[in-house]
């Protein structure tokens, strides 16, 4: 592993928090390992100390209360999957996290160290983001709340200090009445990194407007962003099939203006015009009924 490497593991969060406050800047939290451990073989880490945070037990909670969720930053996939409490409080959550992975994967896999790692194409952070999701981090100094999208601030970059850890998660709970979906495009069904990626939260009111509406696109932009100005355009509108295609139109044109002209351009504005369609087809035909 290098010259000059330790590992340290952690049994509770106080006594992890003291040891990020030792050298922060080269400690790395271990949580599943899937992305860490690939840097490792890689030799991309030699030194510093590997600090396994992964049987914390204030790290492996499911919080599921009447006005939000809360999930520990060791989470896995796995038990995101399993836990029957999440079916109706954080759904688009679940559904992204059955697409991450091989069951092998998601068995270890955290959903913190998602967060952590930050990839652009992450599957969990459109679903976080539909969610309104934050970011707990704590240290030593004390404890603080981001929204997920400050957090996340280029390729694999965040706003994580370097003697903090990631707590958890804090969800909006999904309300009742509401659509939603989670589509990914890759070049295998399972196994593959998104290509493209999107989660949606929708709610028509009394009338058959769309009163509420969260679209967030991943693995076509910088980091992974709620598309706002989608989402005005169908906010309040009754939904038809000529206002899903502009709104699908301004979501490429969105798309690219965010992240260039890239040799796959071609494709993904295509494609994510398609997402956009498939995953509001069922509003704009009556197959859901909300």
């Amino acid at each position: 592993m290098g010259c000059g490497l330790r590992y340290v593991r952690a049994s509770s969060l106080e006594e992890a928090l003291a040891l990020m406050a030792e050298d922060g800047e080269g400690t790395r939290p271990l949580a599943g390992g899937t992305d860490l451990m690939v840097e490792l073989r890689r030799g991309g880490i030699s030194g510093g100390c590997i600090l396994d945070i992964s049987r914390v037990p204030e790290l492996r909670r499911i919080e599921v209360e009447e006005g939000e969720v809360r999930i520990g930053a060791c989470v896995t996939f796995s038990e995101i999957l399993e836990h029957k409490g999440l079916k109706e409080a954080a759904p688009v959550l679940q559904k992204a996290s059955g697409t991450i992975g091989s069951p092998q994967i998601r068995n270890v896999a955290t959903l913190g160290g998602n967060v952590a790692n930050s990839s652009p194409a992450a599957d969990s952070i459109p679903a976080l983001l539909v969610h309104e999701s934050k970011v707990v981090l704590a240290s030593l100094e004390g404890w603080r709340e981001l929204p997920l999208e400050s957090f996340l601030v280029g390729p694999y970059r965040n706003a994580r200090r370097p003697q903090e850890l990631i707590v958890g998660l804090v969800l909006q709970r999904m309300g009742a009445g509401c659509y939603w979906d989670f589509l990914k495009v890759a070049r295998r069904k399972a196994l593959a990194i998104a290509r493209l990626n999107l989660a949606l939260l929708v709610r028509k009111d009394s009338e058959g407007r769309l009163g509420l509406v969260r679209v967030a696109l991943g693995a076509a932009t910088p980091t992974p962003r709620r598309m706002e100005s989608v989402e005005r355009m169908l906010s309040g509108r009754p939904l038809s099939e000529g206002l899903l295609w502009e709104a699908a139109g301004l979501l490429a044109h969105e798309m690219v203006g965010q992240a260039g002209v890239r040799a796959s351009t071609a494709y993904k504005s295509v494609a994510v015009q398609g997402l956009l369609v498939r995953s509001l087809l069922p509003v704009l035909n009556g197959s859901w009924k909300g």
